[in-house]
């Protein structure tokens, strides 16, 4: 199939690639032309403007869209529906609000226009691991462009398959789902963010106590001098914390032990809050993620060893630069 990609940064250029090496075509733009001319020389047909790339598509045309959540996608997308015809598709595979996706939905829906949210985790390692990807919109449109979540997806790999799971519906298996109208996918994917705040605040908080625990404010029988590099990689094998998250945080550690290479300086995507404001709406508690967001927040004036371990994750997944200035 062909697709048009708009937005050719840590994840929008690796999804080109990923498409072209499972038989995909691409048409991609980008504000900065050194992205797109990297593509073309991999086999993209790069374009100069939004109406370009609109020209240069197939119909029913299928534009993916890889920009930072708030104006950058808005101000895109509203360009794109006076460009694009009725019968094709606006895909946002940023992480954009679930409540903005419902709205553009039904404007789009007004022009004759498909619109699909596609929440997406693989951060830079998409291109070799594949994108985990939670989708939203029809379902008619969602199938019609399957071929191309279906390249995207890392596929079955050699992860166990769960016992006594029954579903006509492989598509979970190889990590995508259809989770329901439009905005469910971006709404599954801002609850998953919000998880993975508390899963590595766990983590952040444990290595500090981990690192401390050689304090003077300990009597010195108590004191320790832990290896928490060693930690970490004895954790990897055969922990029940073991995880992806606990496999960057041991790649960080062998590099940089004491983590002087970053700030601590938390930053979020807005998930984190966005979490928290449906779990009130929702009438939910959730001690772990909203302390998971604070501590987020604290973290900006303090930049403890703990919040390192945070700074060293998300470089690590998502290339994000927390980077301690020299």
């Amino acid at each position: 199939m062909q697709l048009g990609i708009i937005g050719l940064g840590r994840m929008g250029g690796n999804i080109a690639r990923r498409l072209m090496l499972n038989g995909h075509t691409t048409v991609v733009y980008d504000r900065n032309t050194a992205f797109i001319d990297n593509l073309v020389a991999e086999g993209s047909t790069g374009v100069a403007d939004l109406p370009a790339l609109v020209a240069g598509l197939d119909k029913p045309r299928a534009v993916w869209v890889m920009l930072p959540a708030g104006a950058p996608t808005e101000d895109t997308i509203n360009t794109l529906s006076e460009l694009l015809e009725p019968g094709d598709t606006i895909i946002d595979g940023g992480n954009t609000n679930y409540k903005d996706d419902i709205r553009r939905a039904k404007t789009l829906n007004e022009k004759g226009l498909h619109y699909i949210d596609v929440g997406t985790s693989g951060g830079v390692w998409g291109l070799e691991r594949g994108y985990c990807m939670m989708i939203g919109g029809d379902a008619e449109t969602v199938q019609r462009l399957d071929p191309l979540f279906a390249a995207l997806a890392p596929g079955m790999g050699d992860i166990p398959r769960t016992k006594d799971r029954k579903s006509d519906d492989h598509r979970a298996e190889h990590g995508y789902i259809h989770a329901g109208p439009a905005g469910a996918g971006h709404f599954v994917k801002m609850i998953h963010n919000g998880i993975e705040y508390g899963m590595m605040a766990a983590f952040a908080e444990g290595f500090d106590i981990l690192k401390t625990k050689s304090s003077e404010r300990l009597p010195e029988d108590q004191r320790f001098d832990l290896n928490v590099a060693d930690i970490a990689e004895v954790w990897r094998r055969g922990s029940v914390v073991s995880s992806w998250l606990l496999d960057l945080t041991a790649d960080a550690l062998a590099s940089d032990p004491k983590l002087d290479g970053f700030s601590g300086s938390v930053a979020d995507s807005g998930e984190g809050q966005w979490t928290i404001e449906a779990a009130m709406e929702q009438a939910v508690p959730v001690p772990v993620l909203s302390n998971s967001l604070f501590s987020r927040y604290r973290s900006r004036g303090q930049g403890t060893f703990g919040d390192k371990i945070l700074s060293a994750q998300r470089f690590g997944f998502g290339g994000h630069v927390e980077i301690a200035k020299k």
